[in-house]
């Protein structure tokens, strides 16, 4: 079956220095400081929240927008994330626009409600700051945290910049309130969330034009006599969870005509995927967050050097776009994963993932997966160079998975 492929992105990497619009401003901030502005812009009612390194800047900022009187909100600062994620799920199931913000062993508590979240249909956007699981105990950027939630039906977009966590978190209100899904904007501890970068505030007017207030059919709310969390019998859980999958489904689709119209009001465009220099590739370096940079970087090094070699960034995870993903590597031989994240005995989740939805396509591509930056480690792009270089001398991906 052929596929268009009109809605693939294809740049020339992330500016550093985005177009500032009118009524823009271009400040200087931290990765967590601009998601707390994206937050604000999205006009968000309810922001429970409860602080947890390295997230802790972003509910700081949103506090301090409040005080300031630029932010309209009920602030919660809850006692625990678990309790954090219950207000996120109230104030949702009444109408109003929830926003949160979570890390590593706070996302961890979560889990029970994340999964309560997405079962009713509650659009939540929460900003997760990737950081290392204990034990042992560390604080440094992993993305096993986000990737161990994938199940519980959250959206996950994975972003590389400050700027681009920041026009994220509006689109992903966007999407998860036309197809009622929680969603995660996810970006790493350190590289991306205290990293300093000129980024563009959007004005509050044309942020308005594209994100329409909050107005959802059912609600709790005595006047339509709606309520929520009764027992069900069987079959009412299975068409549930099958209306679920449905709009899950939907996602994709939706994610690139809200970031469409995103680029039209703001000049700025991310797709769920993006391809570079990939047109004549003998080998993708497939990969997501902040090593999408340095990725880069290393594939102008190896085309300068003769080498074809190009990138592929994932930044819709969940739910993974796979015909997106076959049409953006078609005619490509060989892939190469670097992991910031394990799952011991398995592997790489990237690699994994990737691998289960390339199974059966005709003539698909060797996955290659290397564990460089679990941890966080600086994964530099000479690395980055020299491990496209095994890859594609077809070294054994069994002897070649941990490169440290």
């Amino acid at each position: 079956m052929s596929m268009d492929t009109s809605n693939i992105t294809v740049t020339s990497g992330q500016s550093c220095m985005p177009p500032v619009q009118e009524g823009d401003t271009r400040m200087l901030l931290t990765g967590n400081h601009a998601v707390a502005y994206g937050a604000m812009l999205a006009r968000p009612q309810v922001v429970p929240i409860y602080p947890i390194t390295p997230q802790t800047p972003i509910a700081e900022k949103i506090s301090d927008l409040q005080l300031s009187g630029e932010f309209d909100v009920d602030l919660m600062t809850a006692e625990s994330e678990h309790s954090a994620m219950c207000a996120c799920v109230t104030a949702s199931l009444t109408g109003v626009r929830v926003f949160t913000a979570t890390a590593s062993q706070g996302l961890l508590l979560m889990h029970e409600m994340l999964h309560y979240a997405a079962g009713a249909r509650a659009p939540i956007v929460m900003a997760e700051v990737n950081r290392t699981l204990g034990s042992p105990w560390g604080f440094w950027p992993d993305q096993s945290d986000s990737l161990s939630q994938r199940d519980t039906s959250w959206i996950q977009y994975y972003c590389e910049s400050g700027q681009e966590s920041l026009d994220t978190v509006i689109q992903a209100f966007k999407v998860a309130e036309q197809v009622n899904l929680p969603a995660m904007v996810v970006h790493e501890a350190f590289y991306i969330s205290h990293a300093l970068e000129p980024v563009v505030v959007p004005s509050q007017e044309r942020v308005d034009r594209y994100l329409p207030p909050f107005n959802p059919e059912h609600r709790l709310d005595p006047l339509i006599n709606e309520s929520w969390g009764a027992v069900v019998n069987q079959d009412m859980y299975y068409r549930h969870r099958k209306e679920l999958t449905e709009s899950m489904a939907l996602v994709a689709e939706r994610s690139i005509q809200a970031d469409a119209e995103y680029q039209e009001l703001f000049g700025r465009s991310y797709g769920i995927i993006e391809r570079y220099r990939m047109d004549d590739a003998d080998l993708a370096i497939v990969g997501f967050g902040a090593m999408c940079g340095t990725s880069r970087v290393a594939v102008d090094a190896l085309r300068a050097a003769g080498l074809q070699v190009g990138l592929l960034k994932i930044k819709l995870f969940n739910p993974f776009p796979t015909e997106h993903v076959r049409a953006a590597i078609a005619g490509i031989p060989k892939l190469m994963v670097i992991e910031r994240n394990v799952s011991p005995g398995i592997g790489g989740v990237l690699a994994q993932t990737l691998k289960a939805n390339l199974y059966g396509m005709k003539d698909a591509p060797t996955v290659h997966s290397y564990l460089a930056g679990v941890g966080g480690l600086n994964v530099p792009s000479r690395l980055i160079e020299e491990l496209a270089k095994k890859a594609m001398a077809d070294e054994p991906v069994a002897e070649s998975l941990w490169q440290r």
